[in-house]
């Protein structure tokens, strides 16, 4: 069986006002495309289908026609929630839309949900694992609640919904005797959404998760995973492996942050055959637009834009981050370099930069230690917009910085 990882959707996201939207629907057609164009018989989604909780209706229509294109094209769809979903609004129709091919566990019931696929010599069965707080558990750390749940999954014999007795006795006697023979295998996929460490070691991280790992209170240590042949996580943005076991984030489809500038994102083509795990492929995600951070005077950007070959000006479309170099005031920067660089998002002043910078450098130091918060603001002030703080602006500042202290 051949199956598409994917994760971390946040369809409705917005970025510095920005909507998402436009580019979201060109990496799910582009998705549903790569699994066509691969053979997967399944696309799995492992949490986080939206941004927030209570979508747009513009982001649930987008998810929907997603849907719709996968059921076009025969592929199935393998869906559960994570900690940015509403596991009750993402399970509404979860029955009827399972006999359509679209499986989706949103709330975290008793028993985890299985979702079996059936091959010449192997079945895979897809274990659904949302995302839950420990205390829909009753126990303490996120690592207590996977292993609990996971232990009655373990216990459990696993039966295909909706057979007779008579029928499971017939079919795991035949499927008994095939294992004997090697002609036969069960594949287990775990799909879930939880921070997963390696004996400690965090997985790579960028600066457009939502951290839920507080204490370490809400890490999973890997080998709690052990005796499944996949697993399929989302909550981590990055693609990667962990460890040396067969569990992988598939990370987002798109960059969401600046942090994430020039890192390649992908969807991950997972093979199982009658051994178990074959290969995971990790196919390069194409976006509409990147995250892209330029530097330089005003003046040096406006004329690069002014470049005339297809490839920059396709460039001058990609959301921008400018880091200005110029000394002094300026007047209405985000708005003049918008007139070449549509998608400005933000702007960030070279010498604001640095002054930040410098006085991290003097506190590290020490050399700030007898310096008040007003003292040190003042300075910023001074070294930034080069004049000094009026008294009101002293006032406004004093009363903000009580009310940050206590």
């Amino acid at each position: 069986m051949k199956f598409l990882h994917v994760a971390d959707l946040h369809i409705g996201k917005v970025i510095n006002d920005f909507s998402m939207l436009e580019d979201q629907r060109y990496i799910l057609s582009q998705i549903a495309d790569m699994a066509k164009a691969g053979g997967a018989q399944a696309v799995v989604i492992a949490g986080d289908v939206y941004d927030r909780a209570i979508p747009p209706a513009e982001a649930v229509t987008l998810f929907d026609g997603f849907l719709n294109e996968l059921s076009r094209m025969g592929i199935q769809a393998v869906i559960i929630s994570g900690n940015h979903d509403s596991p009750e609004r993402l399970s509404f129709g979860e029955s009827l839309l399972s006999r359509q091919g679209v499986h989706i566990a949103g709330i975290q019931k008793d028993v985890l949900t299985r979702v079996s696929f059936q091959g010449k010599k192997e079945e895979t069965e897809f274990v659904l694992f949302p995302f839950m707080k420990p205390a829909q558990a009753g126990v303490r750390t996120s690592g207590e609640a996977v292993e609990l749940l996971l232990k009655q999954y373990w216990e459990e014999e696993s039966v295909p919904e909706g057979e007779s007795p008579e029928d499971k006795d017939i079919l795991h006697k035949e499927k008994q005797q095939m294992q004997i023979s090697g002609k036969w295998k069960k594949n287990r996929v775990l799909v879930t959404h939880f921070f997963v460490t390696d004996a400690g070691r965090e997985p790579e991280l960028s600066d457009s998760e939502t951290a839920i790992h507080v204490g370490g209170l809400d890490n999973v240590d890997v080998s709690l995973f052990q005796g499944f042949d996949y697993v399929a996580l989302g909550h981590i943005h990055k693609p990667q492996r962990i460890g040396d076991y067969p569990v992988w984030y598939a990370g987002a489809p798109l960059q969401y942050s600046f942090g994430e500038a020039g890192m390649t994102k992908a969807a991950l083509m997972v093979t199982l055959d009658g051994q178990g795990l074959k290969k995971v492929e990790k196919l390069p995600l194409f976006p509409m637009r990147s995250m892209r951070k330029i530097e330089g005077t005003l003046k040096a950007l406006l004329e690069a834009a002014e470049e005339e070959n297809p490839k920059a000006q396709k460039k001058r479309q990609d959301y921008i981050q400018a880091v200005l170099t110029d000394q002094g005031e300026l007047i209405d920067p985000i708005g003049t370099l918008r007139s070449k660089y549509p998608n400005v998002m933000q702007i960030v002043r070279k010498e604001a930069q640095d002054f930040l910078l410098k006085e991290e450098s003097m506190q590290g130091s020490m050399l700030v230690e007898k310096k008040d918060t007003l003292s040190m603001f003042e300075a910023f002030y001074r070294e930034v917009r080069d004049a000094v703080l009026s008294d009101e602006g002293k006032e406004i500042m004093v009363d903000v910085i009580k009310e940050l202290e206590g």
